[in-house]
């Protein structure tokens, strides 16, 4: 079984799972690589993964069979088991704190096609993947014993991609993560001095800046002044709300609309395409939070962390966010180029969904 360890100088917190390393690969050494792997994420090959946790079907079709559209399964080899999370208790002589690595470790299958993009997937396909997301982070929010979710994207070898088909991975663990208390205690230390939501701010000022990269009527995206890779971008949505949980059927449809463009840009500046894609929000089972706002972080694998990234936690980025911002500026002004892709990589045609 896994455990959760907690550094005992620095408070973070740490997974020690062996079972990772039995992972299935597309991206080994050429030579070693065995010709027609079967794609365990593929229709038609549902027994190759757990059963069902959630899954939007065909009518009349099966469970943990074809004819579906969107499945949320275990994953297979979790970072994090699911069970009663039980207290981190010390260890030894209190210096070092570990405890049962438990929590839920979930993979989102996008599509039943061989796609390896969302950019592949048609628009009434990508907001079936938001409804589920949405759906998945509101089942979680009264699981007894979780603090946080985290629901992230790899895409490409470059960014720890270990299966090219489309899909996303959900981990919820009994603690809030190191990175995500600091960017809480952030913004809660700028709202007590200015009155005002740090994330609201940078929507005013970010949009309209040489950094701004798309502004929709719900959703503004736009390369973040200290940015730390290459193309990085974060899409907030306009309304203040610190859950993603709470994102309405409206803004689901605009994010629909704005994230495919956001990451075919960066598809098209980061060659070859490889970006780890992250969602960030509040804590679960708390209250509505003043001082902090959901968001999307899309970060490039443009360049990899070395010495001095490691040994100093600070992060060298060779792209300017302005230059970066006008690069994918320039790429989204050519809609027919990006349509024509879309339609080209999109082999076919999704009837329209209805909002739950």
């Amino acid at each position: 079984m896994p455990e959760l360890r907690k550094d005992p100088v620095v408070d973070r917190w740490v997974i020690i799972a062996d079972n990772r390393g039995r992972r299935p690969q597309d991206f080994e050494i050429a030579p070693r690589r065995s010709a027609g792997r079967l794609c365990p994420f593929c229709e038609g090959n549902e027994s190759e993964t757990p059963g069902e946790v959630l899954c939007v079907r065909e009518p009349h079709s099966s469970p943990n069979g074809p004819g579906w559209k969107i499945r949320v399964v275990p994953n297979k080899f979790p970072a994090v088991w699911e069970a009663e999370c039980g207290e981190i208790t010390d260890r030894d002589d209190g210096l070092h704190q570990a405890g049962p690595g438990q929590g839920i470790h979930e993979v989102i299958i996008e599509s039943p096609r061989h796609v390896s993009s969302l950019t592949q997937l048609t628009g009434d396909e990508i907001i079936l993947v938001l409804q589920t997301y949405r759906r998945r982070f509101q089942a979680l929010e009264s699981h007894p014993g979780l603090s946080s979710v985290m629901l992230f994207k790899n895409m490409g070898a470059e960014a720890g991609a270990s299966l090219e088909h489309v899909h996303s991975q959900l981990i919820a663990l009994p603690m809030i993560p190191t990175l995500q208390a600091a960017e809480l205690q952030g913004a809660k230390a700028r709202f007590d001095a200015s009155g005002r939501c740090v994330f609201c701010r940078m929507l005013r000022s970010e949009g309209v800046s040489p950094r701004g990269v798309l502004v929709s009527d719900r959703f503004t995206a736009f390369c973040p002044f200290a940015s730390r890779f290459g193309y990085e971008t974060w899409i907030l949505p306009n309304r203040h709300a610190s859950h993603f949980s709470a994102i309405t059927d409206d803004e689901i449809r605009d994010l629909a609309d704005v994230l495919p463009k956001v990451l075919k840009a960066v598809e098209t500046a980061v060659r070859p395409p490889a970006y780890n894609l992250v969602f960030h929000t509040a804590p679960l089972g708390g209250p509505p939070l003043e001082h902090y706002h959901w968001h999307i972080e899309v970060l490039p694998a443009f360049a990899r962390a070395a010495g001095f990234e490691w040994g100093s936690g600070f992060h060298i980025n060779p792209v300017y966010p302005e230059q970066a911002a006008q690069e994918l500026r320039q790429t989204l002004a050519r809609p027919s180029k990006f349509e024509d892709e879309s339609i080209r990589q999109t082999e076919v045609t999704s009837e329209r969904l209805p909002m739950p």
